[in-house]
């Protein structure tokens, strides 16, 4: 029994349509990422920042704005606990940000940031921030995640206001994934 030209076709389009979607959710987004970190387009902040002493800039303030917000699957509460600050670029600076698991179950949050003006993204270092690593909170539990950065003092002087939003996300599943996947391993190594 042979196939129509018509369901040829049609095979061919659904196969076609299902690649295109796999390569938009597991392709795309590492690919990306990098882009954005290497260019610095989309606000990525980039990794861990060393710190080398530079002189602080007192003639000079920049606005730094926070934004906490959640993906739609991410039910904990997440707030900055200051929503804006004014610094000197080369100053160290310390803030937090509030997360707490709302549910009777133990989850795992894993923060993006992003920066704008886009611009700025390559003069704001995070030396440690919270969106380094996941965070793990049990059923009910509070914790105060911590950020240090420095606005570079070689930040344009058109620039009088930086914008730091994070976005919350529910990793939990994934982490449970790579888990079980990493003791599957070792008993077949075993």
């Amino acid at each position: 029994m042979s196939l129509s030209a018509n369901a040829k076709t049609s095979v061919l389009l659904l196969g076609l349509a299902v690649s295109m979607l796999g390569f938009a959710i597991f392709v795309m987004p590492p690919l990306y990422d990098a882009f954005c970190e290497i260019t610095g387009l989309n606000g990525k902040t980039g990794s861990r920042y060393e710190a080398v002493p530079a002189a602080v800039d007192t003639r000079r303030t920049v606005n730094v704005q926070f934004v906490a917000s959640n993906n739609e699957n991410m039910p904990w509460e997440f707030k900055p606990a200051v929503v804006e600050m004014r610094v000197h670029p080369g100053e160290a600076v310390d803030t937090v940000f509030h997360a707490r698991n709302p549910t009777d179950r133990d989850m795992v949050g894993q923060a993006i940031p992003s920066l704008v003006p886009f611009k700025a993204a390559n003069y704001f270092h995070k030396t440690e921030c919270f969106c380094f690593n996941q965070q793990i909170l049990a059923a009910g539990e509070a914790a105060e995640l911590g950020l240090r950065f420095i606005v570079d003092p070689d930040l344009p002087a058109g620039v009088k206001t930086i914008t730091l939003s994070y976005t919350l996300f529910d990793v939990t599943e994934r982490i449970a994934k790579q888990a079980n996947n990493k003791n599957t391993d070792s008993e077949r190594e075993g």
